[in-house]
């Protein structure tokens, strides 16, 4: 009897209509709006820095990697084999080989491997791509990236590491710092009685010596709620000293070569953001050494917190880059009623929405990101970023989780399975909200800076007339802006409608000056004309709906 040959598929029918696999992409050449915004505000200089990272982080093979990471979280390893305690939190082998790539380009370090360059803006646009494909690898890199100044604080304490935190190798042995190639550094602030409310911490800190305050040694005692990438080399942390709440540097490793007094008690089961480990932490008499003044704990650390908050604004932006991309992908290969759904009119509104959305938040991110680069020379170009971090911060973390979701409508039920990234960016789009103050945090920021900053609001007025008389619904909103920024009544109450206002507002202030004509239009018609309810696949029917999806679409 001849043996059949074995059928290639069942013969029940052809697979059709179905959109091919999307492959490599290039984050960095197939994104338009990235690179003009990187010329545009002084990182042009870079590009081949930019284009580097976008073709290997674009790669199917990263973005596999990525998938294989938070599909196997990591475990907690208490104790090794010998009974003793090792506090390991154990990652999968592609977290380590995502790890390796970001330092490799510099995610982490790029604004102080190039000071006085545009490095912060540079450094954005890195973020930007990278969490396009992971976001578990960014929470350690936004650390990295954020430490730098509390560190400089400290003289000795920047001698020691700030070297280690500049190398572009990644080394993840569970050895002491001064024998690695290279290091990073996490934080961890939170506990589960005070949450955003660090005052209310109950970590002790008492002299390990003679010696007190800044740069000398302590032993810290106490419950930490939130420490993600445990696994960092050192961490910055806040407890009270005699003189008040104080910031100081753990290492994992004592100096005298011993393990620190660092318990690892849990891996928290989260939402999304699988591939990291965020753990509760206790400290028993774990070495530090005071970093900053001692009671100015919250004041040292803060600088921390804005480059953290920062990233936040700019990884939710690539975030809703990447799920327009992949919203683009699958309407242009997806037919449905005689035509592809990306030639289907209210589908067209739907993706223009989302591509104007994306094209705002990237603008705000990168003019903030400027703004940090002049900081150090130039008072308003200071003032501006501390409003505008908070601002951006904000608006874009809180736009991400609605475009997302958008997003994987556009797919249907393909979008809901978990064989696509779209669950998985869906799961990670609500955590930039959270981490490094929530929304209602962010806006008292953002009025805490009006009444700390006294040239916070004529630095953002600035700005804003640099946009006066191109568009009739952007004056108006300028002008409505202006009132209400000097209404002081009631102002917490309004705090979240006015950082709402402030952020949209700047948005289209920079639209106008910068996008197509197609994109300035479009948003200035629909976020700051009247009714506008924030839901996508409004626009009026007057929008150039071809031109905006073809500028979002990958070359």
């Amino acid at each position: 009897m001849t043996p059949q040959k074995p059928l290639a598929q069942l013969p029940t029918h052809d697979v059709i209509n179905m959109p091919p696999h999307m492959g490599d992409q290039d984050l960095w050449q197939d994104d338009v709006a990235l690179q003009e915004s990187v010329r545009r505000e002084g990182a042009g200089w870079a590009e081949a820095d930019m284009a580097a990272l976008g073709k290997a982080a674009g790669s199917a093979e990263t973005f596999d990697k990525a998938d294989q990471a938070n599909r196997f979280p990591p475990e907690l390893r208490a104790y090794d084999r010998y009974g003793m305690r090792v506090n390991q939190a154990i990652f999968h082998p592609t977290y380590h080989d995502l790890m390796s790539l970001a330092i490799k380009h510099q995610v982490g370090n790029f604004a102080w491997n190039n000071l006085g360059k545009g490095g912060h803006v540079g450094n954005a646009a890195l973020i930007y791509q990278f969490n396009q494909v992971e976001g578990g690898v960014m929470c350690p890199m936004a650390m990295l990236y954020s430490s730098f100044p509390s560190l400089q604080t400290t003289p000795a304490v920047a001698d020691e590491w700030i070297p280690r935190l500049l190398s572009t190798t990644y080394d993840q042995r569970d050895i002491p710092a001064a024998e690695k190639h290279g290091s990073t550094i996490g934080m961890f602030m939170t506990e589960k009685q005070g949450g955003s409310d660090v005052r209310a911490n109950t970590t002790q800190a008492t002299p390990a010596g003679a010696s007190r305050g800044i740069g000398t040694e302590y032993l810290l005692s106490g419950h930490k709620y939130f420490c993600s990438a445990p696994m960092c080399d050192a961490f910055l942390t806040l407890a009270y000293s005699e003189g008040g709440l104080s910031c100081f540097l753990v290492p994992r490793w004592r100096p005298d070569g011993l393990r620190n007094g660092m318990f690892l008690e849990k891996i928290k089961d989260k939402l999304g953001n699988r591939s990291n480990a965020s753990t509760e932490i206790e400290l028993h008499d774990a070495w530090g050494i005071m970093v900053g003044d001692e009671g100015r704990g919250i004041r040292t650390i803060i600088d921390m917190v804005a480059g953290n908050r920062l990233y936040c604004a700019v990884s939710s932006a690539g975030m809703m880059r990447q799920g327009l991309v992949q919203a683009l992908h699958h309407t242009q290969h997806r037919h449905a009623f005689g035509k592809a759904l990306i030639e289907q009119p209210l589908m067209q509104n739907v993706l223009a929405d989302l591509a104007v959305e994306v094209e705002a938040a990237l603008a705000l991110s990168m003019r903030v990101a400027r703004a940090l680069d002049e900081a150090d020379t130039n008072e308003d170009a200071a003032a501006f970023a501390r409003i505008g971090t908070a601002v951006a911060k904000y608006w874009n973390c809180k736009r991400t989780a609605g475009h997302v979701a958008e997003s994987l409508e556009c797919h249907g039920g393909p979008g809901y399975i978990e064989e696509s990234i779209m669950p998985r960016l869906y799961r990670e789009a609500p955590l930039n909200s959270i981490w490094e103050g929530s929304g209602n945090v962010m806006c008292l920021d953002v009025l805490r800076a009006m009444h700390r900053t006294p040239n916070a609001i004529p630095a953002l007025m600035a700005e804003l007339s640099l946009a006066k008389g191109a568009n009739g619904l952007l004056d108006g909103a300028i002008n409505y802006l202006e009132s209400e920024l000097h209404n002081r009544e009631n102002l917490e109450l309004r705090a979240r409608a006015l950082t709402e206002q402030i952020a949209i507002t700047l948005q289209g202030a920079l639209l106008v000056q910068h996008a197509p004509s197609a994109v300035s239009d479009a948003f200035c018609a629909s976020r700051l004309a009247p009714r506008w309810s924030g839901a996508y696949g409004g626009l009026p029917s007057t929008v150039d709906f071809d031109a905006i999806i073809e500028r979002a679409r990958r070359n």
